[in-house]
């Protein structure tokens, strides 16, 4: 089990060298094609690389039904008024929920011989001739790897939020 100081290192040292051309689908699902370059600790010239899937499910709105039953303790009753004032006005706040699974029977991994930034740069130039429109290709830590690649799964929530409520929006559904 990784303590919380390697999980911060591999959060602070996972890095995206190619993002998916795509982002979450806002009214279906999303299948993100991956690699994960790592270092091998105690080996010279040795990168593992991992491939796999992510599965993005159908983002889900979820949206308060009545701000009535909001309990406001400690507020006067302006805030009651706000809340009625947001919900009168189409202001209510609107939040997605998104679903990932990741299937680890689906990863792959291998183990490549050569300097790392040679490496790296092969797997990089054979992605890109590939033109996969839903491949990412992440360098990682070895040893907490997964980590990277939910750190990934996040940035593209984040990344998808903005175009998902565009499209719900224009759909009439927020």
């Amino acid at each position: 089990m990784p303590k919380q100081s390697d999980i911060k290192y591999a959060m602070e040292h996972t890095h995206v060298l190619r993002e998916p051309d795509r982002r979450i689908d806002t009214f279906g699902s999303s299948r993100f094609h991956f690699i994960i370059l790592s270092e091998v600790m105690d080996e010279v010239n040795k990168v593992v690389l991992r491939r796999g899937t992510v599965d993005a499910y159908k983002p889900q709105i979820i949206k308060p039904t009545h701000y009535s039953s909001v309990e406001l303790e400690g507020f006067d009753e302006k805030a009651r008024e706000f809340l009625d004032w947001l919900k009168e006005n189409d202001m209510e706040p609107v939040y997605f929920q998104y679903g990932f699974n990741f299937k680890r029977t689906e990863v792959n991994s291998e183990i490549l011989t050569g300097e790392y930034e040679t490496v790296k740069a092969e797997v990089l130039d054979k992605v890109h001739a590939e033109d996969d429109p839903m491949m990412a290709v992440m360098e990682s830590i070895e040893d907490t790897w997964e980590v990277g690649l939910l750190k990934f799964s996040i940035d593209m929530i984040q990344k998808s939020q903005e175009i998902n409520q565009f499209d719900f929006k224009r759909k009439g559904l927020i």
